[in-house]
């Protein structure tokens, strides 16, 4: 039985562990560097309450008439499971064609990620930080930073490009010149993310669930998380999310979580001055937010060897959102083929 890796647990990571497992006979195993799978759809819980949580990553997923015929099945699963629901709640500033449709999940974005594990049922193996990859007697010995290196047979890396880019090794031989340079054209925006979260019973008076704030020098979003779900939250506590602009982030992004949060909360209380103090807050550092030039010709994956097979993909080889994250992991299985 032929062993795959798959590098990276946030979502083209989980669809690729779940249709391999789901179209053949391998063993499966995924590392993730962080403590807890989602990547970028990322919900994180308060210090003070584990039942009162934010969407840190991405909000909410847009779906337009194209991938709503290209990825009917996935759709429709997510919906028909309650992983996903309409988003109802009112998001002003929200900039989108008619024809678009909006979706949430109710038990937070990370748990879109999390339906594709379990679906899988391959146990993600967090704190593994991928270092080294060599090439021996036809297989892919990897070294992580804690631990002893493994050996498999094919390696899927899904992870940002610079990261893919940082590994040493026989991989930094095996790229062409061509890959590389491919590889370093893609461009990631760097953003900041707040998390603020409230005792129960408190109240946010404010009358949207979500708002854009285009003129804003240094938030451009806000979100009463538990409203924009749609979720009671009388029990755990309602929660706030802040996002700042890409503007702030390049100007911040070498100074500490310390004074980029204390920066963050100064904007926030000019925005909202009724705003009460917060149980507990999370500020978090996406040095790559979204991709704002993906590979040219966003081809879904790419492959760097072929035997034994090591590819990669991701929202850098296509787009940041749901529907590219999902093409991409359709183009490693396409690209699997021949292999398995």
């Amino acid at each position: 039985m032929a062993r795959v890796l798959v590098v990276g647990a946030g979502l083209t990571g989980g669809l690729c562990a779940a249709l391999l497992k789901q179209k053949y006979s391998v063993s499966v195993t995924v590392w993730e560097q962080a403590r807890g799978l989602g990547g970028r759809m990322n919900t994180t819980c308060s210090a003070h309450s584990p039942r009162c949580t934010a969407d840190l990553g991405a909000q909410y997923i847009t779906r337009t008439p194209r991938y709503a015929q290209l990825h009917a099945s996935f759709y429709e699963e997510l919906l028909a499971q309650g992983v996903l629901k309409p988003l109802t709640s009112p998001i002003e500033g929200l900039m989108a064609k008619e024809e678009d449709s909006h979706f949430m999940a109710p038990q937070g974005i990370s748990s879109v990620v999390r339906h594709y594990f379990e679906k899988s049922g391959v146990e993600v193996s967090f704190g593994h930080y991928v270092t080294e990859i060599y090439l021996k007697d036809d297989k892919w010995e990897v070294c992580k930073e804690a631990g002893d290196s493994e050996q498999f047979d094919i390696i899927i890396l899904t992870m940002p490009i610079p990261q893919i880019l940082q590994l040493q090794g026989d991989i930094k031989n095996l790229m062409s010149e061509s890959q590389k340079q491919q590889l370093r054209s893609v461009r990631y925006s760097c953003r900041f993310a707040l998390g603020l979260f409230y005792e129960a019973g408190t109240q946010i008076d404010v009358p949207w669930a979500a708002q854009y704030l285009p003129n804003n020098p240094s938030v451009c979003f806000l979100s009463i998380d538990n409203r924009k779900r749609d979720t009671d939250a009388a029990d755990s506590g309602p929660s706030v999310v802040v996002h700042t602009t890409v503007s702030f982030g390049k100007e911040n992004e070498d100074k500490s979580l310390e004074a980029v949060q204390e920066a963050i909360l100064q904007q926030v209380s000019g925005l909202l001055p009724g705003l009460p103090t917060p149980a507990s807050a999370t500020c978090h550092r996406w040095t790559y937010s979204q991709v704002t030039q993906a590979i040219p010709d966003c081809p879904g994956q790419m492959t760097l060897h072929r035997t034994p097979l090591l590819i990669c993909g991701g929202d850098g080889f296509t787009r940041s959102n749901f529907d590219g994250c999902l093409e991409s992991a359709l183009c490693i299985m396409e690209a699997l083929k021949p292999h398995l």
